[in-house]
C-alpha cells in the first residue's frame, strides 16, 4: 500500500475520519479505476463526486456536442462550451477540481465493438448512459469480465439505482427482460433530480471499492423524488436469463 502525501492526507481529511474508512480505505480509491458511460447530467455529477473522493483513474465516455438545453444540469458545463464536444469540457473541469485524478475522455458512444475494452480497463462501471442499447451492452460486458456495475437511470422525476456484483446478484436483463417506455432521448429533467441520483450512484462505487456501508447488492432503489417516497425492493436472479442465467 503506498503512503497518502500530505497534499492528499489534507485533501481527503474529512473522509479519512470516517469510523472504518481511514487511510486504507483512502488507498483503495486512489489505486482503482471508474469507467463512467453518459457523461451527462447523472455520469458527469458522478465522476465530479468520484474525482472529490480522490477516485485515481477515471475513463469518460459520452459522444455528441453539448447542447444549450444540456445546461439544466450538466455541471461540469460552461455556457462558452455549447456546439463543442461535451467530453473534453468534462475533463477540463474534473482536472481543475482534483489535479491528482487522471482522466481518459472518450468521444464515443458504447457499442458492441468498444465495449469489452472499455470494462476491461476498470475496476467498476457506473452505467449512466441514456438508453438501453448501450445500457445492455454494459451488462452483458460486466457479467462477460466479472466486472461490478452500478446502475442508475431516471426519468422525469422518478429513478432507480442498484449494484450488479456478476455471479452473485441479478444483472440488468434480470431486472429489465423487457425495456421501460422511457427508454427515449427528450424526457423532462429537474437538475436537482439527477444530481441527487448521481450522488448516490458516486456513493455506490466508493461503497463497493472501499468495503463501506452497505451496497445495494440484490437490492433496487426506487426514487419518486416528486414526493420523496422511497423503497427499496429485493431483485431475483432470472435462472433463464439470457445473459447471467448460466451464472449462478
Amino acid at each position: 500500500m503506498f503512503s497518502l502525501t500530505p497534499t492528499e492526507l489534507e485533501r481527503y481529511q474529512r473522509q479519512i475520519m470516517l469510523p472504518g474508512f481511514g487511510e486504507e480505505a483512502q488507498n483503495k480509491l486512489r489505486t482503482s479505476t471508474v469507467l463512467v458511460t453518459g457523461v451527462g447530467g447523472l455520469g458527469g455529477t458522478a465522476a465530479l463526486y468520484l474525482a472529490v473522493a480522490g477516485i485515481g483513474r477515471l475513463i469518460l465516455v459520452r459522444g455528441g456536442n453539448l447542447r444549450r438545453d444540456d445546461m439544466n444540469r450538466q455541471v461540469l458545463m460552461t455556457e462558452d462550451w455549447v456546439g463543442k464536444p461535451r467530453i473534453e469540457k468534462a475533463k477540463e473541469s474534473l482536472a481543475a477540481i482534483n489535479p491528482d485524478v487522471e482522466i481518459e475522455a472518450i468521444p464515443e458512444y458504447v457499442t458492441a465493438s468498444n465495449v469489452d475494452s472499455l470494462v476491461l480497463q476498470a475496476d467498476i462501471t457506473l452505467d449512466c448512459a441514456h438508453n438501453f442499447v448501450e445500457r445492455d451492452l454494459l451488462n452483458a460486458a460486466c457479467v462477460r469480465w466479472q466486472k461490478p456495475m452500478v446502475e442508475a437511470a431516471m426519468n422525469g422525476m422518478e429513478a432507480y439505482l442498484t449494484t450488479i456484483i456478476p455471479g452473485k446478484t441479478p444483472c440488468l436483463s434480470c431486472l429489465f427482460p423487457e425495456k421501460p417506455e422511457w427508454d427515449k432521448r427528450g424526457f423532462g429533467v429537474l437538475g436537482a433530480v439527477s444530481g441527487t441520483l448521481a450522488c448516490l450512484t458516486a456513493l455506490e462505487a466508493i461503497k463497493v471499492i472501499t468495503g463501506l456501508g452497505q451496497p445495494l447488492f440484490s437490492h433496487l432503489l426506487m426514487m419518486d423524488l416528486g414526493t420523496l417516497n422511497f423503497s427499496k425492493l429485493h431483485t431475483y436472479h432470472d435462472r433463464h436469463c439470457p445473459v447471467c442465467g448460466t451464472q449462478k
